[in-house]
Protein backbone atom coordinates (compact mmCIF):
# COMPACT_ATOMS: atom_id res chain seq x y z
CA UNK A 1 0.00 0.00 0.00
CA UNK A 2 1.21 3.52 -0.90
CA UNK A 3 1.79 5.41 2.42
CA UNK A 4 -0.01 8.13 3.50
CA UNK A 5 -0.03 10.64 6.55
CA UNK A 6 -3.14 9.44 8.56
CA UNK A 7 -5.91 11.19 10.52
CA UNK A 8 -4.84 13.62 13.48
CA UNK A 9 -6.79 16.22 15.87
CA UNK A 10 -5.09 19.04 13.89
CA UNK A 11 -6.68 17.89 10.29
CA UNK A 12 -10.47 16.90 11.80
CA UNK A 13 -12.77 20.70 11.16
CA UNK A 14 -16.38 21.27 11.38
CA UNK A 15 -17.69 23.52 8.68
CA UNK A 16 -19.04 26.42 9.26
CA UNK A 17 -22.82 26.86 7.90
CA UNK A 18 -22.55 28.54 4.61
CA UNK A 19 -18.98 28.33 3.66
CA UNK A 20 -17.26 25.66 1.64
CA UNK A 21 -13.98 23.46 1.03
CA UNK A 22 -12.82 24.39 -2.38
CA UNK A 23 -10.22 22.21 -4.45
CA UNK A 24 -8.28 22.55 -7.13
CA UNK A 25 -4.76 21.72 -8.97
CA UNK A 26 -2.74 21.43 -12.13
CA UNK A 27 -2.97 25.45 -12.75
CA UNK A 28 0.71 24.71 -14.55
CA UNK A 29 1.38 28.42 -13.92
CA UNK A 30 4.82 29.65 -16.18
CA UNK A 31 3.38 27.38 -18.94
CA UNK A 32 3.59 27.23 -22.23
CA UNK A 33 4.82 30.80 -21.52
CA UNK A 34 4.92 34.29 -19.91
CA UNK A 35 2.09 35.65 -21.72
CA UNK A 36 -0.27 32.43 -22.11
CA UNK A 37 0.62 31.79 -18.24
CA UNK A 38 -0.28 35.48 -16.83
CA UNK A 39 -3.85 35.28 -18.91
CA UNK A 40 -4.46 32.00 -16.52
CA UNK A 41 -2.96 33.41 -13.55
CA UNK A 42 -5.27 36.53 -13.80
CA UNK A 43 -8.11 34.14 -14.65
CA UNK A 44 -7.29 31.88 -10.98
CA UNK A 45 -7.07 35.31 -8.75
CA UNK A 46 -10.12 36.27 -10.25
CA UNK A 47 -11.68 32.82 -9.31
CA UNK A 48 -9.87 32.82 -5.49
CA UNK A 49 -11.15 36.38 -5.08
CA UNK A 50 -14.94 34.97 -5.92
CA UNK A 51 -14.99 32.42 -3.82
CA UNK A 52 -13.40 34.33 -0.54
CA UNK A 53 -16.62 34.91 1.06
CA UNK A 54 -17.63 31.39 1.01
CA UNK A 55 -14.39 30.18 1.36
CA UNK A 56 -13.89 28.35 4.87
CA UNK A 57 -10.27 26.45 3.23
CA UNK A 58 -8.56 26.11 0.46
CA UNK A 59 -6.87 22.97 -1.06
CA UNK A 60 -4.12 23.67 -4.02
CA UNK A 61 -3.32 19.98 -4.80
CA UNK A 62 -0.42 19.92 -7.00
CA UNK A 63 1.38 20.75 -9.94
CA UNK A 64 0.53 24.51 -9.02
CA UNK A 65 3.63 25.86 -10.88
CA UNK A 66 4.94 23.91 -14.20
CA UNK A 67 8.04 24.49 -12.47
CA UNK A 68 9.22 25.53 -9.42
CA UNK A 69 12.60 25.24 -6.96
CA UNK A 70 13.32 27.65 -4.26
CA UNK A 71 17.51 28.39 -4.20
CA UNK A 72 18.30 29.74 -0.60
CA UNK A 73 18.17 33.01 -1.97
CA UNK A 74 16.56 32.95 -4.89
CA UNK A 75 12.57 31.71 -6.41
CA UNK A 76 11.48 31.28 -9.63
CA UNK A 77 10.46 34.78 -11.09
CA UNK A 78 6.53 35.48 -11.83
CA UNK A 79 3.72 34.87 -10.39
CA UNK A 80 3.45 37.46 -7.87
CA UNK A 81 -0.57 38.36 -8.42
CA UNK A 82 -1.18 34.68 -7.76
CA UNK A 83 1.29 34.85 -4.49
CA UNK A 84 -0.20 38.53 -3.01
CA UNK A 85 -3.95 36.67 -3.51
CA UNK A 86 -2.81 34.12 -1.34
CA UNK A 87 -1.53 36.52 0.64
CA UNK A 88 -4.54 38.19 0.92
CA UNK A 89 -6.89 35.41 1.96
CA UNK A 90 -4.47 34.03 4.57
CA UNK A 91 -4.58 37.72 5.99
CA UNK A 92 -8.69 37.04 5.96
CA UNK A 93 -7.58 34.14 8.11
CA UNK A 94 -8.78 31.82 5.45
CA UNK A 95 -6.61 28.41 6.05
CA UNK A 96 -4.73 27.18 2.43
CA UNK A 97 -2.94 23.98 2.01
CA UNK A 98 -0.79 23.32 -0.61
CA UNK A 99 0.53 19.85 -2.00
CA UNK A 100 3.43 19.45 -4.29
CA UNK A 101 3.03 17.40 -7.72
CA UNK A 102 5.84 15.97 -9.85
CA UNK A 103 6.19 19.41 -11.53
CA UNK A 104 6.69 21.51 -8.05
CA UNK A 105 8.16 18.73 -5.77
CA UNK A 106 11.08 21.23 -5.17
CA UNK A 107 9.52 23.50 -2.75
CA UNK A 108 10.55 23.48 0.66
CA UNK A 109 10.20 26.07 3.21
CA UNK A 110 9.05 29.95 1.17
CA UNK A 111 5.55 29.51 1.67
CA UNK A 112 5.43 27.82 5.11
CA UNK A 113 7.86 30.55 6.49
CA UNK A 114 6.47 33.53 3.88
CA UNK A 115 3.05 32.59 3.56
CA UNK A 116 1.99 30.60 6.47
CA UNK A 117 0.69 27.95 3.96
CA UNK A 118 1.93 24.26 5.05
CA UNK A 119 2.98 22.24 1.95
CA UNK A 120 2.66 18.73 1.93
CA UNK A 121 4.29 15.72 -0.03
CA UNK A 122 2.28 13.08 0.30
CA UNK A 123 -1.56 12.12 0.65
CA UNK A 124 -3.16 13.37 4.09
CA UNK A 125 -6.58 12.53 5.90
CA UNK A 126 -8.87 15.13 6.34
CA UNK A 127 -12.46 14.82 8.49
CA UNK A 128 -14.92 17.37 7.54
CA UNK A 129 -17.80 17.20 8.90
CA UNK A 130 -17.32 13.38 10.19
CA UNK A 131 -16.70 12.72 6.78
CA UNK A 132 -13.36 11.03 6.23
CA UNK A 133 -11.13 12.66 2.90
CA UNK A 134 -7.88 11.15 1.79
CA UNK A 135 -6.05 14.41 -0.63
CA UNK A 136 -3.55 14.22 -2.64
CA UNK A 137 -1.78 15.08 -6.07
CA UNK A 138 -1.97 11.34 -6.90
CA UNK A 139 1.46 11.04 -9.12
CA UNK A 140 3.01 7.53 -8.32
CA UNK A 141 0.48 5.99 -6.87
CA UNK A 142 -1.38 2.59 -7.97
CA UNK A 143 0.02 -0.18 -10.03
CA UNK A 144 2.68 0.43 -13.12
CA UNK A 145 4.44 3.66 -14.10
CA UNK A 146 7.53 2.14 -12.08
CA UNK A 147 10.01 3.99 -14.55
CA UNK A 148 8.38 7.45 -12.80
CA UNK A 149 8.45 6.11 -9.67
CA UNK A 150 12.05 5.88 -9.95
CA UNK A 151 13.13 9.17 -11.08
CA UNK A 152 10.58 10.58 -7.96
CA UNK A 153 12.61 9.00 -5.50
CA UNK A 154 15.73 10.41 -7.21
CA UNK A 155 14.34 13.90 -8.38
CA UNK A 156 13.15 13.98 -4.17
CA UNK A 157 16.67 13.27 -3.02
CA UNK A 158 18.24 14.96 -1.15
CA UNK A 159 21.51 14.40 -3.73
CA UNK A 160 19.84 15.64 -6.68
CA UNK A 161 18.51 18.42 -4.52
CA UNK A 162 22.03 19.48 -3.74
CA UNK A 163 23.22 18.98 -6.73
CA UNK A 164 20.47 20.78 -9.28
CA UNK A 165 20.92 23.85 -6.28
CA UNK A 166 24.86 24.19 -7.58
CA UNK A 167 23.27 25.18 -10.79
CA UNK A 168 23.36 29.23 -11.57
CA UNK A 169 19.44 29.91 -11.60
CA UNK A 170 19.32 31.39 -14.89
CA UNK A 171 20.84 28.20 -16.72
CA UNK A 172 18.49 25.58 -13.86
CA UNK A 173 15.19 26.99 -14.25
CA UNK A 174 15.74 27.93 -18.24
CA UNK A 175 16.89 24.65 -18.49
CA UNK A 176 13.70 23.20 -16.40
CA UNK A 177 11.45 25.24 -18.43
CA UNK A 178 12.91 23.93 -21.73
CA UNK A 179 12.01 20.08 -20.15
CA UNK A 180 8.73 21.29 -19.23
CA UNK A 181 7.42 22.05 -22.86
CA UNK A 182 7.91 18.66 -23.74
CA UNK A 183 5.90 17.46 -20.88
CA UNK A 184 1.99 16.10 -21.18
CA UNK A 185 0.44 19.37 -20.29
CA UNK A 186 1.68 20.63 -24.07
CA UNK A 187 -0.25 17.63 -25.25
CA UNK A 188 -3.67 17.40 -24.15
CA UNK A 189 -5.08 15.55 -26.90
CA UNK A 190 -2.07 12.91 -25.78
CA UNK A 191 -3.64 9.18 -24.85
CA UNK A 192 -2.55 9.75 -21.44
CA UNK A 193 -5.10 12.68 -20.99
CA UNK A 194 -8.14 9.90 -21.80
CA UNK A 195 -10.22 8.03 -19.72
CA UNK A 196 -9.06 5.15 -19.05
CA UNK A 197 -11.64 2.99 -17.77
CA UNK A 198 -11.07 0.41 -15.36
CA UNK A 199 -7.62 0.99 -15.76
CA UNK A 200 -7.51 4.24 -14.22
CA UNK A 201 -4.33 3.47 -11.87
CA UNK A 202 -5.52 6.95 -9.40
CA UNK A 203 -8.77 4.83 -9.15
CA UNK A 204 -7.50 1.94 -8.77
CA UNK A 205 -4.89 3.20 -5.76
CA UNK A 206 -8.69 4.69 -4.27
CA UNK A 207 -10.43 1.00 -4.24
CA UNK A 208 -7.36 -0.48 -2.75
CA UNK A 209 -6.96 1.86 0.17
CA UNK A 210 -10.72 1.62 0.61
CA UNK A 211 -10.55 -2.25 1.37
CA UNK A 212 -8.68 -1.47 4.34
CA UNK A 213 -9.58 2.00 5.18
CA UNK A 214 -12.61 3.84 4.53
CA UNK A 215 -12.88 7.10 3.00
CA UNK A 216 -15.89 8.89 2.15
CA UNK A 217 -13.85 10.95 -0.75
CA UNK A 218 -10.75 10.77 -2.24
CA UNK A 219 -9.82 14.33 -3.75
CA UNK A 220 -6.78 13.66 -6.63
CA UNK A 221 -5.63 16.02 -9.18
CA UNK A 222 -2.78 14.77 -11.96
CA UNK A 223 -4.83 12.97 -14.22
CA UNK A 224 -6.15 16.40 -15.73
CA UNK A 225 -9.23 14.86 -16.06
CA UNK A 226 -12.44 16.09 -13.80
CA UNK A 227 -13.39 12.54 -12.91
CA UNK A 228 -16.71 11.85 -10.06
CA UNK A 229 -16.11 7.68 -9.74
CA UNK A 230 -17.72 5.51 -6.74
CA UNK A 231 -15.82 3.52 -4.96
CA UNK A 232 -17.45 1.27 -3.00
CA UNK A 233 -20.60 1.64 -2.47
CA UNK A 234 -20.55 5.24 -0.06
CA UNK A 235 -17.57 6.51 -1.45
CA UNK A 236 -16.01 8.81 -4.27
CA UNK A 237 -13.09 9.77 -6.06
CA UNK A 238 -12.95 12.78 -7.42
CA UNK A 239 -9.71 14.07 -10.11
CA UNK A 240 -9.98 17.93 -10.10
CA UNK A 241 -8.81 18.47 -14.01
CA UNK A 242 -6.90 21.14 -14.85
CA UNK A 243 -6.28 25.13 -15.58
CA UNK A 244 -5.70 25.13 -19.21
CA UNK A 245 -8.90 24.36 -21.23
CA UNK A 246 -11.20 23.17 -18.43
CA UNK A 247 -10.78 25.50 -15.26
CA UNK A 248 -11.97 22.74 -13.08
CA UNK A 249 -12.56 22.60 -8.83
CA UNK A 250 -14.26 21.00 -6.52
CA UNK A 251 -16.16 22.68 -3.63
CA UNK A 252 -18.06 20.90 -0.32
CA UNK A 253 -20.68 22.61 1.98
CA UNK A 254 -20.31 20.16 4.91
CA UNK A 255 -22.78 17.45 3.28
CA UNK A 256 -22.09 17.64 -0.94
CA UNK A 257 -19.27 17.67 -2.97
CA UNK A 258 -19.76 19.22 -5.89
CA UNK A 259 -17.46 19.56 -9.80
CA UNK A 260 -17.37 22.66 -11.07
CA UNK A 261 -16.12 24.67 -14.01
CA UNK A 262 -15.33 28.28 -13.83
CA UNK A 263 -16.25 30.13 -16.58
CA UNK A 264 -14.37 33.49 -15.05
Amino acid sequence: MDLFSTISDLNIFQITEGKKIFFASDFHLGSPNEETSLIREKKIVRWLDEISSEAYMIFLVGDIFDFWFEYKKAIPRGFIRFQGKLAELKDKNIPIYFFTGNHDMWMFDYFTNELDIPVFRQPIQFKFNNQLFLIGHGDGLGPGDHKYKFLKKFFASKLCQWLFARIHPNLGIGLAHFWSRGTRIHKLKHEDETFKGDDEWIWIYCKEIEKKIHHDYYIFGHRHLPLNLPVGEKSKYINLGEWFTQFTYASFDGQNMTLNKYEG
